[in-house]
Protein backbone atom coordinates (compact mmCIF):
# COMPACT_ATOMS: atom_id res chain seq x y z
CA UNK A 1 0.00 0.00 0.00
CA UNK A 2 1.31 3.52 -1.05
CA UNK A 3 1.80 5.47 2.14
CA UNK A 4 0.58 9.07 1.09
CA UNK A 5 3.39 11.02 3.21
CA UNK A 6 6.36 9.21 1.49
CA UNK A 7 8.61 10.00 -1.08
CA UNK A 8 8.51 7.38 -4.12
CA UNK A 9 11.29 7.37 -6.86
CA UNK A 10 11.27 5.57 -10.46
CA UNK A 11 14.54 3.66 -10.60
CA UNK A 12 15.75 1.31 -13.55
CA UNK A 13 15.63 -2.18 -12.36
CA UNK A 14 19.03 -2.92 -13.57
CA UNK A 15 20.47 -0.43 -10.81
CA UNK A 16 18.29 -2.26 -8.01
CA UNK A 17 20.04 -4.66 -5.43
CA UNK A 18 19.11 -8.22 -6.28
CA UNK A 19 16.82 -8.97 -3.20
CA UNK A 20 14.54 -5.86 -4.42
CA UNK A 21 14.24 -8.16 -7.47
CA UNK A 22 13.30 -10.94 -5.71
CA UNK A 23 11.29 -10.08 -3.23
CA UNK A 24 9.06 -8.76 -6.28
CA UNK A 25 9.26 -12.34 -8.07
CA UNK A 26 8.25 -13.72 -5.02
CA UNK A 27 4.88 -11.56 -4.63
CA UNK A 28 4.33 -12.57 -8.53
CA UNK A 29 4.68 -15.89 -7.71
CA UNK A 30 2.26 -15.87 -4.39
CA UNK A 31 -0.53 -13.32 -6.44
CA UNK A 32 -0.03 -16.21 -9.29
CA UNK A 33 -0.95 -18.87 -7.47
CA UNK A 34 2.21 -20.65 -8.43
CA UNK A 35 3.07 -21.24 -5.01
CA UNK A 36 0.89 -21.58 -1.68
CA UNK A 37 2.84 -19.86 1.06
CA UNK A 38 5.12 -17.50 1.70
CA UNK A 39 8.12 -19.98 2.85
CA UNK A 40 7.89 -21.95 -1.01
CA UNK A 41 7.87 -18.20 -2.62
CA UNK A 42 10.91 -17.61 -0.87
CA UNK A 43 12.95 -20.90 -1.11
CA UNK A 44 12.33 -20.75 -5.37
CA UNK A 45 13.63 -16.72 -5.41
CA UNK A 46 16.27 -17.59 -2.81
CA UNK A 47 15.98 -15.12 -0.16
CA UNK A 48 14.93 -15.57 3.64
CA UNK A 49 11.77 -14.88 5.05
CA UNK A 50 12.80 -12.04 7.00
CA UNK A 51 13.94 -9.73 3.92
CA UNK A 52 10.53 -11.13 2.52
CA UNK A 53 8.51 -9.57 5.06
CA UNK A 54 11.48 -6.64 5.58
CA UNK A 55 10.36 -5.16 1.99
CA UNK A 56 7.38 -6.48 0.73
CA UNK A 57 4.89 -3.59 1.57
CA UNK A 58 8.22 -1.35 -0.31
CA UNK A 59 8.69 -2.41 -3.54
CA UNK A 60 6.64 -3.32 -6.32
CA UNK A 61 6.42 -2.68 -10.31
CA UNK A 62 5.93 0.35 -11.83
CA UNK A 63 2.27 -0.87 -13.32
CA UNK A 64 1.58 -2.43 -10.01
CA UNK A 65 1.06 1.04 -8.18
CA UNK A 66 -1.45 1.81 -10.69
CA UNK A 67 -4.22 -0.24 -9.35
CA UNK A 68 -7.43 1.54 -7.84
CA UNK A 69 -6.30 4.93 -9.77
CA UNK A 70 -7.71 6.62 -12.62
CA UNK A 71 -5.38 5.83 -15.95
CA UNK A 72 -4.86 7.79 -18.93
CA UNK A 73 -3.95 6.28 -22.21
CA UNK A 74 -2.17 8.21 -25.01
CA UNK A 75 -2.53 6.05 -28.22
CA UNK A 76 -1.41 6.37 -31.72
CA UNK A 77 -3.60 4.02 -34.25
CA UNK A 78 -3.52 3.37 -37.69
CA UNK A 79 -6.64 4.29 -39.58
CA UNK A 80 -8.29 0.77 -39.99
CA UNK A 81 -11.84 -0.10 -39.51
CA UNK A 82 -12.57 -1.58 -36.20
CA UNK A 83 -9.13 -0.67 -34.27
CA UNK A 84 -11.03 1.23 -31.50
CA UNK A 85 -13.51 -1.45 -31.11
CA UNK A 86 -10.89 -3.88 -30.77
CA UNK A 87 -8.98 -1.70 -28.19
CA UNK A 88 -11.75 -0.78 -26.13
CA UNK A 89 -13.18 -4.62 -25.74
CA UNK A 90 -9.91 -5.84 -24.72
CA UNK A 91 -10.09 -3.07 -22.33
CA UNK A 92 -13.57 -4.43 -20.89
CA UNK A 93 -12.83 -7.97 -21.08
CA UNK A 94 -10.35 -6.71 -18.10
CA UNK A 95 -13.33 -5.17 -16.06
CA UNK A 96 -11.56 -1.83 -16.05
CA UNK A 97 -14.39 1.37 -16.26
CA UNK A 98 -14.38 3.18 -19.03
CA UNK A 99 -14.63 6.53 -18.35
CA UNK A 100 -13.72 9.00 -21.50
CA UNK A 101 -12.40 8.39 -25.40
CA UNK A 102 -11.39 11.29 -27.32
CA UNK A 103 -10.40 10.40 -30.37
CA UNK A 104 -8.91 12.88 -33.19
CA UNK A 105 -9.71 12.98 -36.85
CA UNK A 106 -7.07 10.80 -38.50
CA UNK A 107 -4.59 12.69 -40.99
CA UNK A 108 -2.37 10.66 -42.83
CA UNK A 109 -3.79 7.97 -41.81
CA UNK A 110 -2.89 8.11 -38.28
CA UNK A 111 -5.35 8.84 -35.79
CA UNK A 112 -4.58 9.76 -31.78
CA UNK A 113 -6.81 8.55 -29.08
CA UNK A 114 -6.66 8.98 -25.41
CA UNK A 115 -8.31 6.45 -22.74
CA UNK A 116 -9.37 6.86 -19.29
CA UNK A 117 -10.25 3.94 -16.88
CA UNK A 118 -10.46 3.16 -13.52
CA UNK A 119 -8.72 0.66 -12.95
CA UNK A 120 -10.20 -1.07 -9.57
CA UNK A 121 -11.86 -4.30 -10.24
CA UNK A 122 -9.31 -5.01 -13.04
CA UNK A 123 -8.98 -8.57 -14.00
CA UNK A 124 -5.10 -8.09 -15.14
CA UNK A 125 -2.57 -5.57 -14.45
CA UNK A 126 -2.58 -2.38 -16.34
CA UNK A 127 0.89 -3.89 -17.42
CA UNK A 128 -1.14 -6.48 -18.72
CA UNK A 129 -3.42 -4.66 -20.56
CA UNK A 130 -0.72 -2.26 -22.23
CA UNK A 131 1.18 -5.90 -23.81
CA UNK A 132 -2.25 -7.20 -25.14
CA UNK A 133 -2.99 -3.62 -26.52
CA UNK A 134 -0.09 -3.56 -28.21
CA UNK A 135 -0.59 -6.79 -30.22
CA UNK A 136 -3.54 -5.34 -31.82
CA UNK A 137 -2.26 -4.69 -35.61
CA UNK A 138 -2.63 -1.16 -36.26
CA UNK A 139 -1.28 0.04 -32.65
CA UNK A 140 1.74 2.28 -33.43
CA UNK A 141 2.28 3.93 -29.98
CA UNK A 142 0.48 3.38 -26.20
CA UNK A 143 1.57 4.82 -23.32
CA UNK A 144 0.41 6.07 -19.73
CA UNK A 145 -0.17 9.77 -20.00
CA UNK A 146 -1.12 10.03 -16.24
CA UNK A 147 -2.55 8.90 -13.20
CA UNK A 148 -4.38 9.98 -10.46
CA UNK A 149 -6.13 8.59 -7.55
CA UNK A 150 -9.80 8.82 -6.66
Amino acid sequence: MLKKDATYYIVEESVLPEVFLKVVKAKELLEKGEVKAVNEAVKMVGISRSAFYKYKDCIFPFFESSRGKIITLALVLKDIPGILSKILNIISDTNANILTINQNIPLGGIATVSISIRTSGMTKSVKDLILEIEKVDGVKKIEILGREEY
